[in-house]
């Protein structure tokens, strides 16, 4: 991330630590602290989204998550509107960013545009059958991996 921290004045200092702490932990994003009326939440105990009281919460601002997958960016997507959240755009490849891009778009306590995005492609499941080749007395075995994709079996 370019950025170390960002800083966001909230109108309401419990609902939106309610909303953001439910809506960002499917994504490994938890509350590391509190301090003098913010609260910071990040990973691996480093705060880098921080909000607070202030004199005027700013409206409105775009601030996107990263996710590892796109089954974080459904996780995000269901936790912010169950924690509260107004959709702005479901769970989907938005092409015309790029390709890979998916993304869904939360409305926060704030009228906030929340959104998780996941830039790497779906990975495919790749469809295996593993075989055992054993010698007739068992004294010696292998295996292979075979894999049927595509309607062919390459090992």
């Amino acid at each position: 991330m370019i950025i170390d921290h960002i800083g966001l004045a909230v109108s309401d200092y419990e609902k939106s630590k309610e909303f953001f702490c439910k809506a960002l932990s499917p994504l490994g994003i938890v509350l590391v602290t509190e301090k003098h009326g913010w609260a910071g939440l990040g990973k691996n105990g480093k705060p880098e989204f921080w909000f607070g009281i202030h004199s005027a919460a700013q409206r409105p601002l775009h601030i996107a998550f990263l996710a590892d997958s796109p089954r974080q960016v459904d996780a995000f997507y269901e936790a912010a509107l169950a924690a509260g959240g107004t959709d702005n755009g479901p769970p989907g490849i938005r092409e015309f960013y790029h390709p890979n891009y998916y993304g869904a778009f939360v409305l926060g306590p704030d009228g906030h545009n929340v959104e998780a995005v996941c830039h790497e492609p779906e990975p495919h499941e790749v469809a295996a059958t593993i075989c055992w080749l054993a010698s007739e007395d068992c004294s010696f075995a292998t295996g292979a991996v075979f894999d049927i994709s595509g309607g062919r079996a390459t090992y």
